[in-house]
């Protein structure tokens, strides 16, 4: 079937709309590839990702013995498994019918009768069934929302009807109400340009029905302009109460038609101005900043409440789409160290691993998430993950990279890298690269590859090391361009152990070398350092503070330190590795760690 076709060239998972000709569909993605700035540290090309080979996606038996959770540096990590490991394909393949894939596939009623004859009546009553109290609630929650600016329309006729009343013939109406009438018309004017900007100026004016409700607004807005600064003569003689209350009644009638079709779009659209260009999943009622990265694996952006469920994808909104698509069969991975929420809302199925926005996860926490994962999958084929962090994009796509390496889709970083971010980019909607472009948490994820295939999951002994020296190349420009206005702090095992300004002569000394552009600091009293460390750079200059509040950053971990040196180029850097940055650090600015 056409469906299937798609499929196998990995362009039908779940929210997947509509698409064209596959030969066209795969000339115009690879255009617009090539048009986007990827990052050289995670080293994204221009090019499609090639297609697996088919061979690659058949499922393979893992030795059959005991868990392997807390073994990680004595025994390889997969011996104990009874984990199918290619069981989670990237691509669906030709023969599933699972009630999974069903239910994720949907798109009308014809595709479901169509559906229920390969698989079974009974799924299909019960997706249909399930649905019902879905849609009801949602369309009452959607009601409740416009309650609001209904009620701001009734209360201003109201309002109008008794200032008229109480108002003697030939006399004017006292000036607080006049100025509450003006502010009431100000707001309605206000809404209509916020409608006209979701919509676009062109599509907007396209409605009859739009441009009688915009002239009505500066109609009304107009004469309450003229009636509070101006008194005109003769206008006490016109039944005014008649003719403003039929005026009034035909303007609510236009509102509230407007209203009842307008809040839900103005919500999606800013919902998706936060969300930019992340591949979105909009089916089935549903609009959310959500993505099937795999059949089983989903990426999303934070489960809000509040205010922030307003441009954030609303928590009950999320439980209701994971409830019926995936019900009984989905565990959330919830990567934010920033904040959280009750678990109750997902039944409990939650687990944490905090990350720092922008940072990367510990060794061993990838290695516990990944077991944790390994865990999950072997109790149902149809169990699904879903992780996300605030935005769905750094350390989701940092976790989840790992595990397309861990379940053996992906031998190498930069393959698993690239298919994140094409899954997660929506090429449809901006150019803008939605993958893993930090820096550090790309190099995670090579050092993740490095344990399973290198070291045969066994973490690398513990390294003792301790930092000598520190090298700082094309400084020019930078700040000062001498490093006076620098100032470093090394972070080993989430604690400061170290720290220097490059003014002072305390703790370190500054050699310039104007004529190489660089600078070399030697270090004095810095302890030993092990495990994931963090050095961050800090100006008292005019240099930007981008991501961690910080002009530069970046991790690693001593155990991957090859000849007790560690040079890192611009693009390995975090926040000069940003192209809005490069007229500060030029393209040969580097630091080299020496050991």
């Amino acid at each position: 079937m056409e469906e299937k076709e798609h499929g196998k060239e990995g362009e039908d998972l779940k929210e997947e709309e509509v698409e064209k000709e596959p030969e066209q569909k795969e000339v115009e993605i690879k255009e617009k590839l090539k048009e986007i700035q990827f990052s050289v540290e995670s080293r994204i090309p221009s090019v499609l990702v090639p297609l697996p080979n088919n061979d690659t996606l058949e499922s393979t038996p893992a030795p059959d013995c005991q868990s392997k959770k807390d073994f990680f540096h004595t025994k390889p990590f997969f011996f104990g498994s009874k984990f199918p490991r290619l069981r989670n394909k990237v691509y669906p393949s030709q023969d599933e019918d699972t009630v999974r894939d069903f239910t994720g596939k949907l798109e009308n009623l014809d595709e479901e009768e169509e559906l229920a004859k390969r698989s079974s009546i009974s799924g299909t009553i019960q997706l249909v069934v399930l649905s019902l109290p879905v849609r009801y609630e949602r369309l009452q929650t959607k009601n409740a929302r416009r309650m609001f600016s209904i009620f701001l329309l009734l209360l201003h006729v109201v309002l109008l009807t008794v200032a008229l009343i109480n108002t003697p013939t030939g006399s004017r109406l006292p000036f607080h109400f006049r100025a509450l009438f003006l502010a009431f018309c100000t707001f309605f004017l206000l809404d209509v340009m916020a409608q006209a900007f979701v919509e676009g100026l062109k599509s907007y004016f396209s409605s009859v029905i739009n441009i009688i409700d915009l002239f009505g607004i500066l109609l009304v807005l107009t004469l309450d302009i003229l009636y509070i600064n101006f008194y005109i003569e003769g206008t006490s003689h016109l039944p005014r109460l008649t003719f403003i209350l039929k005026g009034i009644r035909l303007f609510v009638l236009i509102r509230v038609f407007k209203l009842a079709r307008g809040k839900r779009k103005f919500e999606k659209a800013i919902r998706k101005m936060v969300s930019e260009n992340k591949r979105r999943y909009k089916k089935d009622g549903f609009d959310l900043d959500l993505t099937y990265v795999t059949d089983n694996v989903i990426a999303m952006s934070f489960p809000s409440s509040g205010r922030e469920s307003f441009y954030r994808n609303p928590i009950k909104e999320v439980v209701k789409f994971l409830d019926l698509k995936h019900r009984d069969h989905y565990k959330i991975y919830n990567l934010c160290s920033e904040k959280t929420y009750n678990p109750s809302f997902f039944h409990n199925r939650v687990e944490r691993f905090p990350i720092d926005d922008h940072n990367v996860p510990s060794i061993i926490d990838m290695l516990k998430f990944v077991d944790s994962v390994f865990e999950w999958m072997e109790q149902d084929s149809e169990n699904v993950i879903v992780v996300h962090c605030l935005g769905g994009k750094g350390r989701t796509g940092t976790m989840i990279c790992i595990w397309l390496i861990a379940s053996e889709q992906f031998e190498t970083a930069k393959e698993s890298l690239e298919y994140f971010g094409k899954r997660r980019t929506d090429l449809t909607s901006g150019t803008k690269y939605q993958g893993v472009e930090t820096p550090s948490q790309s190099r995670y994820v090579e050092y993740f590859a490095l344990i399973k295939n290198k070291y045969n999951w066994t973490v690398p002994q513990k390294r003792m090391l301790q930092i000598r020296a520190i090298i700082i190349y094309s400084i020019q420009g930078v700040g000062r361009g001498d490093g006076s206005d620098l100032k470093i702090s090394v972070i080993a095992n989430k604690r400061q152990v170290f720290s220097c300004k490059f003014s002072s002569s305390k703790n370190c000394q500054v050699f310039c070398h104007e004529n190489v552009d660089s600078i070399t600091v030697k270090f004095s009293d810095c302890p030993n350092i092990y495990g994931d460390v963090k050095i961050k750079f800090f100006s008292s200059s005019a240099i930007p503070k981008l991501y961690d509040k910080c002009s530069f950053f970046f991790w690693f971990n001593t155990a991957f330190i090859d000849n007790n040196r560690l040079y890192l180029s611009r693009n390995e850097l975090d926040n000069p590795h940003k192209q809005k940055t490069w007229n500060i650090y030029r393209e040969n600015f580097a630091v080299e760690l020496l050991f």
